[in-house]
């Protein structure tokens, strides 16, 4: 039989988990997270908070060990997430940003986000994605200028 963690909650965590316990204005998940924490620090067992505050024993013992852990700090925050991984690489991203810096598309002043993209084999919405996450617009200038610096894509 696993035995859960025990928590021990000294006064000003119990007092800012009461706080959030019964606050109005504060998100339910950590409204929530707070009650389980004072439960468990006044010795319920992972069972009896789960059924009284009508989530899982596995929900229960999460908080319970984030706080045992992370204190007040684990219970505020969600833990960080890896994300979605990126279908473009960083290698076809800096080809885009050089190829719209440094060179001119046939018979124009400047590319389009069409004609580069067709160019670079891309979608059109994605060239113009990285154009704006580093504010290049070849469009919107009456001269375009290529940047000489060798840093610019870093700087982005």
């Amino acid at each position: 039989m696993r035995v859960a963690a025990t928590v021990v909650v000294n006064d000003e965590e119990r007092e800012q988990l009461l706080a959030w316990s019964r606050g109005r204005s504060t998100p339910h998940r950590l409204v929530l997270r707070s009650k389980i924490i004072l439960m468990a620090a006044d010795g319920l067992q992972n069972k009896k908070i789960a059924e009284s505050l009508h989530v899982r024993p596995k929900v229960v013992t999460r908080w319970r060990n984030r706080f045992v852990t992370h204190r007040l700090n684990g219970i505020r925050t969600d833990a960080p997430r890896p994300g979605r991984k990126p279908r473009l690489s960083q290698k076809k991203i800096d080809s885009i940003i050089d190829r719209t810096l440094h060179t001119k598309p046939p018979g124009a002043t400047h590319w389009s986000t069409r004609t580069l993209a067709r160019e670079m084999g891309v979608s059109n919405a994605t060239v113009a994605r990285i154009w704006e996450s580093h504010r290049i617009q070849p469009h919107r200038e009456h001269s375009f200028k290529l940047s000489n610096d060798p840093l610019f894509n870093e700087r982005g």
